[in-house]
């Protein structure tokens, strides 16, 4: 039975596993850390007493790879959201509230409807996007459209600076353009916003984990990769510290790990430079009744925050501005804008800011450049993350998708 090497655990390589584990070869995944999901799980945080996600994720109920991710493991239930596509959104400027309703359909009847759209916006302002379905692919999002007005600041710069985690207006104009055809151009059943109520590791890490056990597939932890093996254009070995594991001719090998681990690991391959950041920041007190799961702040230091179970979350992106400043001083900022919102007249809870320097890459032109494809150089080598070429932004569903799309190279070489 031939082998199949799957270096990280991460949705990504969780992903592949699953795709894989039909019996039909053996599947080792090896992980550097002491436990699976990467930037996508759940922990337990002593500060805050209780259980947290290493950050907070938005789906969309058009992302189909994460939801066949769910449906292979048993999970589907876990993500959870309105029947129909609603974002609530507040203005900290005005105190202005209102809430976008897409109509289900393909044809956006919602936007000649004043009570569905964005206030003081009219209809034909919503197709100030269309030339990002034609634009090149080095053109940014300034490039093939106008990044200002109201609608600009209340829906578009809000919407893809979540997804791009980049500022908008440098973004690329191909990545939004394929977003946009996902999800809002499908109609509001392929945008309807979904959580992991009960926390990432419930409803994607764990699950995965004991259904890659009924199949046999076995996961080493605490194992660094340090170095690859080559021999005639293939990967002959793979090398964890002292140990080296010999690839035979039928094995195949598949990385997915970090960007900056793949470039430290083959140096030859092209990769993503430049990376974003995102501040996350979670608050131990009870959501006020009548706030939504998910507001959308504008004009705001947070961008969306998240009411679970005895806590309120907050997530920022493109958050490199945020990276120095103290986290005292930040956890204070959020929670004064926090008491705007919700009207919460109580000091300073107990808090949690979680700071990731590197994030995702920049979902620039020149970066999305740089993503690889599938397929190495390296003939038994194959490779997963969300910064390989996608062709839609480092989010969870580019992740899995990125898992899938490597499973189905190695299947299609038989």
């Amino acid at each position: 039975m031939s082998r199949v090497h799957i270096v990280g655990a991460g949705l990504a390589g969780l992903a592949a596993a699953l795709r894989l584990a039909d019996g039909a070869r053996e599947i080792i995944i090896h992980e550097s850390a002491t436990h699976a999901g990467g930037r996508c799980r759940s922990y337990f945080d002593t500060t805050l007493g209780m259980e947290i996600d290493n950050g907070n994720h938005l789906l969309l109920s058009g992302n189909h790879a994460a939801q066949r991710f769910l449906r292979l493991v048993g999970s589907a239930d876990q993500l959870v959201g309105p029947k129909q596509a609603e974002f609530a959104f507040v203005d900290l400027a005005t105190a202005e509230h209102w809430t976008l309703k897409p109509s289900d359909g393909a044809i956006p009847w919602w936007v000649f409807q004043k009570n569905r759209r964005v206030p003081g916006t009219g209809p034909l302002d919503y197709f100030s996007v269309l030339p990002l379905l034609t634009a090149g692919k080095r053109a940014t999002l300034k490039d093939a459209m106008a990044c200002k007005g109201l609608l600009w600041e209340r829906l578009w710069h809000p919407f893809f600076l979540a997804a791009l985690n980049t500022q908008p207006e440098e973004g690329a104009a191909s990545l939004a353009a394929q977003l946009l055809r996902e999800t809002l151009m499908k109609g509001g059943q392929a945008c309807r916003p979904l959580v992991a109520a009960h926390g990432l590791s419930t409803a994607f890490i764990d699950p995965a984990l004991r259904h890659l056990e009924t199949k046999g597939v076995e996961i080493r932890f605490e194992r660094r990769l340090s170095a690859i093996a080559t021999e005639a254009n293939r990967v002959s070995g793979l090398i964890f510290g002292g140990e080296s594991i010999a690839l035979g001719p039928d094995d195949r090998a598949i990385l997915a790990v970090p960007a900056p681990v793949a470039a430290a690991l083959l140096p030859a391959l092209p990769t993503p430079q430049s990376f974003r950041a995102i501040v996350n920041a979670h608050y131990k007190v009870d959501p006020p009744p009548g706030l939504p799961p998910i507001l959308g702040i504008v004009n705001g230091t947070m961008e969306w925050l998240f009411a679970f179970p005895g806590r309120l979350s907050v997530t920022i992106s493109g958050a490199d501005r945020l990276i120095a400043t103290p986290r005292e001083e930040l956890a204070a900022k959020i929670w004064s804008e926090i008491q705007l919102v919700t009207e919460v007249a109580s000091p300073l809870p107990a808090w949690q800011i979680i700071k990731e320097k590197r994030a995702t890459f920049a979902a620039t032109p020149s970066e999305e450049a740089r993503r690889p494809n599938t397929r190495s150089t390296l003939s038994n080598l194959l490779l997963a993350g969300d910064w390989t070429n996608t062709g839609v932004p480092a989010t969870i569903e580019g992740a899995i998708r990125s898992g899938f799309s490597a499973a189905d190279a190695l299947l299609a070489d038989g």
